[in-house]
């Protein structure tokens, strides 16, 4: 793999996991509140495993950036994303579709869904890509632009399409389908 892409790679799954962990911290009692309506830990452990949490997020983006070793970051990352889509998918199974996913923030209430633990998955091994083995070669100023542009687009792009994501149920409704 390019030095580049694997740059790109790593700084898209950094800012997804420090804006995921920035969510939860924005109003980490309802974050709390969302984790424990998933009802897969007892009450008394839910605070702290809301901390832990937030904490893995932040040390996970921290380590696909700054990491001189490369298997931690990717690892860790996709660790969490399998584990936010097993906990998502044993929910929908027990048919508590209505709760909030916490996926999107304190502003925005999401239900689960099956969408949700397919998205987990395909990031989980979009993340593991970085994997791969780097060849080497010197970074110069062009690569800098193109991760930071190229980072950027992914950004852009994994939000629309999470918002549409976010609006297909209102959509459904609109087109008169649900």
């Amino acid at each position: 793999m390019d030095p580049a892409v694997d740059a790109t790679l790593r700084a898209a799954f950094a800012l997804l996991f420090l804006v995921a962990a920035s969510h939860k911290l924005r109003d980490f009692g309802r974050f709390r509140t969302t984790l424990g309506d998933y009802r897969l830990l007892p009450g008394a452990v839910v605070p702290l495993a809301a901390i832990l949490v937030v904490g893995v997020e932040i040390a996970a983006a921290i380590t696909l950036l700054a990491s001189a070793r490369r298997a931690p970051g990717p690892v860790a990352a996709a660790a969490l994303l399998v584990l936010y889509g097993v906990a998502i998918a044993l929910n929908l199974a027990r048919g508590r579709r209505h709760i909030d996913c916490g996926c999107a923030g304190p502003a925005v209430r999401r239900p689960i869904s099956g969408w949700l633990v397919a998205r987990n998955g395909a990031l989980a091994a979009a993340v593991l890509v970085g994997l791969a083995p780097v060849r080497s070669r010197p970074l110069v100023w062009v690569d800098a632009l193109t991760v930071v542009g190229a980072t950027a687009t992914l950004a852009v792009l994994y939000a629309s399409l999470d918002g549409l994501l976010a609006h297909a149920p209102v959509l459904a409704r609109l087109r008169g389908e649900a």
